[in-house]
């Protein structure tokens, strides 16, 4: 029974891995594009998400700053969850769903990319970050599941995972992600990812 069910989850994250080029190249590479633009005009990304996506925000976020296969510059990114005094204040005066929209009024600015992370694409804040960067002129780009939910329509490039099992849809942010890290960084450092051994064993 063990194996059974690990097997099944295994053999179903394969399932939507393999479909993933075909459906979501295109907005991958468009998202890789934007990310570029801004950072080689000195602008920064801002990323933001609940539970699992607010960690996926995180770890994008941490790959910028630090490195993710290559030696180079710090990148600037923010996480919008990080600050859990700023979250709790504002969850407490003006309402959880406005967590991500006040940062983004304060810390947000033209030329900077905005990345919303929701396996649903309805979280009320996250829609919320959504409408207030698009008041800012502010380049958008979706993650979520296959539905797109809200976000579909909203954001300028949304990425939607094909599937509606939210683990497989987590799994594919991931990957995602990293994707987009290495485009990103091999485009703005222009050199080589570092030895696999050392990449293995920087965390």
């Amino acid at each position: 029974m063990t194996e059974d069910i690990l097997r099944s989850n295994i053999e179903r994250s394969i399932e939507v891995h393999s479909k993933l080029i075909g459906a979501c190249l295109p907005a991958i590479t468009a998202a890789a594009n934007a990310l570029i633009s801004a950072y080689r005009s000195g602008h920064k990304a801002l990323f933001f998400g609940n539970g699992g996506s607010s960690t996926d925000a995180q770890h994008l976020a941490a790959e910028f700053l630090g490195r993710y296969l290559r030696d180079r510059s710090p990148m600037p990114a923010v996480a919008l969850a990080d600050n859990s005094a700023a979250v709790t204040s504002i969850a407490n005066d003006y309402g959880y769903e406005h967590i991500f929209s006040r940062q983004l009024q304060a810390l947000a600015g033209p030329g900077d990319i905005a990345v919303a992370i929701s396996t649903s694409g309805k979280s009320k804040n996250v829609i919320e970050g959504v409408l207030t960067a698009r008041k800012l002129g502010i380049y958008t780009i979706g993650m979520t599941g296959a539905s797109g939910g809200q976000m579909r329509g909203l954001v300028d490039t949304l990425i939607a995972v094909p599937s509606e099992e939210t683990p497989r849809i987590q799994e594919c942010h991931i990957l995602v992600s990293h994707a987009l890290c290495d485009a990103v960084e091999s485009a703005i450092a222009g050199s080589p990812a570092v030895s696999s051994v050392r990449s293995a064993v920087k965390d």
